[in-house]
């Protein structure tokens, strides 16, 4: 069974095609990972599947089903913009949130419960949201997407802004469901974490399908022409050499593609500096994007993103 199905779906907002012929299946039960540069459709296409925006043309099938909302209860969503009521209590507000996708009072409240003890959020039930840090009230909003048990979770850039130990948690949470049966389809940039999580990657670039499979299939595309190195001096100490295609500097070592053998490249290298390590693997997906995704995808990689979104009141809130 697929829990998303798209078929020549294309969208337009006036001269901008934001999505072009798209077709995608999601299988029921898979994490699958959205990945591709700023405008290059990924929060259109959720918003699609969601609803919330239609497509000009082609056809959506969500859980088994084509009609309009039709799914909507069974699908979790964190949108990209947080949205939290500020003078709402913790409780009250996760409270709402269930009772929006069928619960009871009584169930929404009990459900909370049990996801603020997992995410160490217990004491802080009974504040208001404005109290809360960015972290907290993140996890906050997360919660209100799961406490249903959606068939369907929907995460737009869920870890965005997040320290290490709240992205940990909730990495850890998106994993737990998904083990119980929930289908999760979340977009980011961290390439690392989607390598990490993800049975499948799919990547747009401007409005069109550039990648999709597992990422045992994507890597094995593109070779194993990648190197992984450290050496003294870093990427001074390659400059000149005649073959070395692109190299990307992480700082504490290098991948680089080299049109030639490996071991002609690692005798040039001794010969000039100290090899610390000197590995031949298959490319990263951070290197599969860049190349794939071209100088926007490069600068946008090379870009660190430090400024999160702050919890702040909304009009309405996405059902």
């Amino acid at each position: 069974m697929n829990a998303v199905r798209l078929t020549n779906v294309t969208k337009r907002f006036t001269r901008h095609l934001a999505v072009d012929e798209l077709d995608l299946t999601v299988p029921a039960g898979s994490i699958y990972g959205f990945i591709g540069p700023n405008g290059s459709g990924k929060t259109t296409t959720l918003r699609m599947i969601l609803h919330i925006i239609h497509a000009d043309s082609g056809e959506i099938e969500v859980l088994g089903q084509k009609e309009q909302r039709a799914a909507n209860d069974q699908i979790g969503y964190l949108p990209e913009e947080r949205g939290l009521y500020r003078k709402l209590t913790v409780l009250r507000q996760l409270t709402y949130f269930g009772t929006l996708k069928g619960l009871s009072t009584k169930a929404a409240r009990k459900a909370a419960d049990d996801w603020l003890d997992r995410f160490q959020l217990t004491e802080w039930r009974n504040r208001k949201i404005e109290t809360l840090s960015k972290g907290m009230a993140q996890k906050v909003q997360f919660i209100g997407a799961v406490l249903s048990k959606p068939e369907l979770l929907i995460l737009d850039e869920p870890f965005s802004g997040l320290d290490p130990v709240n992205l940990e948690t909730l990495r850890q949470g998106i994993l737990e469901l998904n083990a119980d049966g929930t289908t999760v389809i979340f977009s980011t940039h961290d390439m690392a974490m989607a390598e990490r999580m993800c049975n499948f990657i799919f990547m747009i670039l401007n409005g069109r399908k550039v990648l999709d499979g597992t990422l045992d299939a994507i890597a094995a595309e593109y070779g194993t022409d990648t190197i992984r190195l450290r050496i003294n001096g870093g990427s001074a100490a390659m400059t000149d050499i005649a073959g070395v295609a692109d190299m990307i500097d992480h700082g504490q070592f290098q991948e680089v593609r080299y049109d030639g053998d490996a071991q002609e490249l690692l005798a040039k290298l001794v010969s000039r500096t100290t090899v610390h390590h000197f590995e031949i693997a298959r490319p990263s997906l951070h290197d599969i994007f860049l190349r794939v995704g071209g100088p926007e995808a490069r600068e946008e990689a090379e870009t660190k993103q430090t400024a999160g979104e702050s919890a702040a009141p909304v009009n309405e809130v996405e059902e």
